[in-house]
């Protein structure tokens, strides 16, 4: 971790020899996420609750859901852009270096940036949070900790599984951003709103509904079966498959040569 806070130290540095430029960029990422929360917001002041869920409850998940990706889509950012280091050949630079072929991907590319979009969703967290009128326990704290931090692990796995893929395909599977942008989108609602095919695929697919509902019923009130705390942490299952094939394409790897 101190090796790595050094290179987000050199990458701000970096960024920050053209301040303008820099505040720029990061008041445009947190305006685009702003416009995101934007429809939302304005949809729910409309119909005051979806499904059974209040304002502050649809919040919540939006909350949640950004926070875990917007925080995965600035810290592994290396792994996103990772077809771009196998097509031009940096990534052989990376097998030279002492330290793991993950950790200096993960090194390879912070996108300060982001940082805006991940505020953004931290606001929108703890304002949901604030103005709610959940019944706080400490088994209730705990699985809200559970479920970012999972959701944080979800997402960053995807996006190691996408890299690992890359080592196959050269180009970037687009095919696979259904499941990383496109379930963000989905996510910013309670996903049992959408109906029981689209929560099998949430939950055996891309098991976001471990995640972000299942735990939230139990938190808000609308179930009492505490094993529901539990679930953010089944869903973290999917870091042995993108660990498998990320192992298996660097065993695998040819060099692109000079």
């Amino acid at each position: 971790m101190k090796l790595y806070f050094k290179f987000f130290l050199l990458s701000l540095k970096g960024r920050m020899q053209y301040k303008v430029s820099f505040f720029m960029t990061m008041l445009g990422n947190f305006v685009i996420a702003f416009s995101s929360f934007a429809a939302v917001f304005f949809l729910m002041s409309k119909f005051n609750t979806v499904k059974g869920f209040s304002v502050n409850e649809v919040f919540l998940c939006y909350g949640i859901v950004s926070c875990s990706f917007y925080f995965s889509e600035c810290f592994f950012r290396g792994f996103e852009g990772f077809s771009g280091l196998i097509s031009s050949g940096r990534f052989d630079r990376i097998l030279l270096f002492p330290k793991s072929e993950v950790f200096m991907t993960l090194c390879n590319d912070i996108e300060i940036f982001r940082l805006a979009r991940l505020f953004q969703g931290i606001l929108v967290f703890i304002l949901s949070l604030v103005s709610s009128d959940i019944e706080w326990t400490v088994l209730k704290t705990v699985t809200i900790f559970f479920m970012l931090l999972s959701g944080i692990v979800l997402y960053s796995s995807f996006f190691i599984l996408e890299a690992g893929i890359c080592f196959f395909t050269i180009g970037r599977p687009e095919a696979l951003n259904i499941f990383t942008y496109g379930t963000r989108e989905f996510g910013v609602y309670p996903l049992g709103i959408y109906g029981k095919e689209v929560m099998r695929i949430f939950t055996f697919v891309f098991p976001l509904a471990l995640v972000q509902y299942y735990p939230l019923l139990y938190v808000i009130g609308k179930s009492d079966n505490a094993l529901y705390c539990l679930l953010p942490l089944i869903s973290c299952i999917c870091v042995i498959p993108s660990a498998v094939l990320w192992k298996t394409g660097v065993r695998h790897y040819k060099s692109t040569g000079s």
